[in-house]
């Protein structure tokens, strides 16, 4: 078991196979502390790192300066207004408006395995792969209890936390904050790499030398968001792609959140990441226990690969659910691109024969096949099949294309109304909308209050209905604006700030009827391409759609950003026409493969219109999905360049777990600004074999791909693209 408690000490010490955290009880009044978070340690006997024996000392020694001894001592989990100036992970109001905190060590427990968190996504894993440290701390006057949760994963040097708060007492407690963790050390003049963006420009990196003061990321949009990623990483000075030390932290949840650094005046960070404080408050009534999301830490002195690495191993092993979490997904064309509103019957089985007889799999029908849905301004929540465009119903449309050896799939929007729909016009309240004051529309559309169980009982009952009435084998789940005008009818006042969270626990709670309810579905998210792209919606969809913008150059800032933390698995990532759709540019139809290979792979075009040489390349792409998908889906990703910091060419590498096989995808961005060839050093290769790069007829050692590198030559052009493949001699 990676967790011992050192009863003498009063130490905590949770080890994965690379790392160690420790925690520390100091004092007669058990104030919880922490004590170590980095590289692996033997020693336990660690508890002088709380500087208990420096001025102002513990208050059972100088009473007189206990404020100053809160205000550095490095808590575990601090709570607010008792001195402790710096940021809180815990705010809590007691019905007569005081704010004073303070939790201490109560008791604690150690077991194996790990529990799920009512409502909320959670990772998993057997006795064997985990063990979990519950501490109890308390706070006698509020009656209040806080549950500090540690889960322990050795194998992929992942420790995820989580908090509950319970009220013990007879009074209402209003809880205004409640971070999933805390974590104080030490600066060791960090650098915050985080991922930012906005539509169709998701998860571009971001590095910055923390300063005095606050930095962090947040979304107050009702979901995680275009604009700033439910992730943060602190790199310790010197920490690069390959080397040094950096600390991750991701949000396993889709809402609001909030991931925030303080330096403070003894250049000391505290780290915290949780629920978004924006717009919050929970009223925690006697007897009942809030139930903060999941984070996942982990630590890596191996720079920013061993990062990726560790999320990579415990995303795929330990989030990752259902019949295709290990399996190879099908070849999709999406008709949205190629037909938008505008199709038929007819119109989908001539795209779907030419699809097949090119070899692609399923066939995704779109926005459009519901209600009277002509524009993008009416019918959301009228989850029934328009017969006018899909004579015989759906039924029929899906046994014609199933006929040609096809698998079908559909698209819904199952948070959204129209105000021009059935729905909307028979309970207008079931939109989240402030009384009296008009409602922002985005889209013209409006956001269900799925705080409302009927509300979700509602749309459950429409989607089933059509999922039973046809073979659908996918489902395409779409949100495409963000949360705003937050009042819901079904909430009393006192409540009204719960709204956000309780949405998303509404989410939650659909899509986990929909997996269980099919559990051969292939479900993919999607909000507005990647706005919703988080560990909480891995939890019940494989993939999720990365981005609207498929224009490939665009493609390898933001495919980038997502495969440092996400498997390459889980991107949805293909093929669409040119010029772009969403920037206009032209790219060869064979780089837009290669970049669309580092994902699940599909295509967004109509394939009886594009160019007869680009028709004549799907087989090639098709035959390439099928060579490389088990390495791509299951290998070991390396980046080795970057073009969004080089601005010439972008580079990738996958390798098997066995190290005979490894992929290398090099895309030139620009190809007139140098005639030289380009040095590529290799990554995750077994020193000692040797490797033939097929279709070259070269053979070299691993240690001289890796050490010495290999030359790649400039192509003549731009956005030109090349795999290697190197299969062991």
């Amino acid at each position: 078991m990676g967790i011992k408690y050192f009863d003498e000490e009063g130490i905590f010490k949770l080890d994965t196979r690379n790392t160690s955290y420790v925690i520390g009880i100091a004092d007669e009044e058990k104030f919880l502390g922490h004590v170590y978070y980095g590289r692996r340690l033997e020693e336990h006997r660690m508890g002088y790192l709380l500087r208990l024996g420096e001025p102002p000392f513990v208050p059972s020694k100088n009473k007189g300066d206990r404020i100053s001894f809160m205000d550095s001592f490095p808590m575990e989990y601090p709570a607010q207004g008792v001195g402790d100036y710096r940021e809180a992970a815990l705010k809590v109001r007691t019905e007569g408006g005081h704010r004073a905190c303070l939790p201490v060590y109560m008791s604690h427990e150690i077991f194996k395995g790990k529990k799920k968190i009512p409502g909320l996504p959670t990772s998993f894993g057997e006795e064997s792969e985990c063990s979990t440290l519950e501490i109890t701390c308390r706070d006698a006057l509020l009656n209040l209890t806080v549950v500090l949760s540690y889960s322990v994963f050795e194998e992929q040097d992942v420790i995820t936390r989580h908090t509950v708060v319970g009220n013990d007492g007879q009074e209402k407690l209003y809880l205004e904050n409640v971070s999933s963790m805390s974590l104080d050390m030490d600066n060791r003049e960090f650098e915050a790499l985080t991922l930012h963006g906005s539509w169709a420009r998701e998860r571009h990196k971001q590095r910055r030398k923390l300063g005095i003061g606050y930095q962090g990321t947040s979304s107050g949009r009702g979901e995680s968001g275009h604009q700033n990623h439910p992730f943060m990483a602190l790199m310790a000075a010197g920490c690069t792609q390959e080397h040094g030390e950096i600390y991750g932290v991701q949000m396993m949840y889709s809402g609001n959140f909030d991931i925030r650094t303080e330096v403070s005046q003894f250049n000391s960070v505290r780290w915290q990441a949780g629920i978004g404080t924006r717009d919050f408050c929970w009223v925690l009534v006697p007897g009942e226990k809030f139930y903060a999301p999941e984070a996942l830490l982990t630590f890596s002195a191996e720079g920013i690969d061993g990062m990726t690495a560790n999320y990579h191993g415990f995303i795929r092993k330990h989030v990752l659910r259902g019949k295709y979490k290990d399996k190879k997904r099908p070849i999709l064309i999406n008709n949205w691109e190629a037909t938008y509103f505008e199709f038929n019957t007819e119109k989908l089985l001539n795209i779907a024969k030419q699809a097949a007889e090119l070899g692609i799999e399923m066939l995704v029908m779109d926005d459009g096949w519901f209600g009277k849905r002509n524009l993008d301004n009416c019918s959301l929540g009228d989850w029934t099949v328009n017969e006018e465009k899909l004579p015989g119903g759906l039924s029929h449309l899906v046994e014609e294309v199933n006929k040609l050896g096809m698998k079908f799939g559909i698209w819904f929007e199952p948070e959204m109304v129209s105000p021009d729909s059935d729905l909307y016009r028979a309970h207008p309240d079931w939109a989240i909308a402030v009384p009296g004051r008009e409602a922002g529309m985005a889209r013209t559309q409006y956001v269900l209050d799925f705080s409302r169980e009927e509300v979700v009982d509602c749309i459950w009952k429409q989607m089933e209905a059509v999922l039973k009435s046809a073979n659908v084998e996918y489902v395409k789940w779409d949100m495409n604006r963000p949360l705003s005008d937050l009042g819901s009818s079904g909430l009393p006042a006192e409540k009204q700030g719960e709204l956000a969270h309780r949405y998303m626990l509404g989410v939650y709670e659909l899509q986990e009827r929909l997996v269980s309810n099919f559990p051969d579905l292939l479900l993919e998210n999607c909000s507005g391409g990647g706005a919703r792209y988080d560990a909480g919606m891995l939890y019940y969809s494989p993939q999720i759609w990365c981005s609207d913008d498929t224009d490939a150059v665009e493609r390898l800032a933001i495919q980038e950003g997502t495969a440092m933390i996400y498997p390459l698995s889980t991107m949805g990532a293909h093929v669409s026409d040119c010029p772009n759709h969403a920037v206009g540019r032209i790219t060869p139809f064979e780089t837009r493969g290669y970049v669309a290979l580092a994902g699940t792979f599909g295509y967004e075009l109509d394939v009886t219109r594009i160019p007869k040489e680009d028709r004549e390349m799907i087989p090639e792409q098709v035959a390439l999905y099928h060579k490389y998908n088990d390495l791509v889906r299951e290998g070991d990703y390396y980046r080795l360049e970057s073009a969004q910091d080089n601005h010439l060419f972008d580079c990738w590498q996958v390798v098997s777990k066995d190290k005979k096989e490894s992929m290398v995808t090099w895309i030139q961005v620009l190809g007139g600004a140098s005639r030289h060839s380009r040095n590529l050093r290799l990554k995750g290769l077994a020193p000692d074999k040797y490797y033939r790069i097929e279709n070259e007829d070269v053979v070299l050692r691993g240690d001289s791909l890796m050490y010495a590198g290999i030359c790649m030559p400039v192509m003549s052009g731009d956005f030109k693209g090349k795999i290697l493949h190197l299969v062991e001699e």
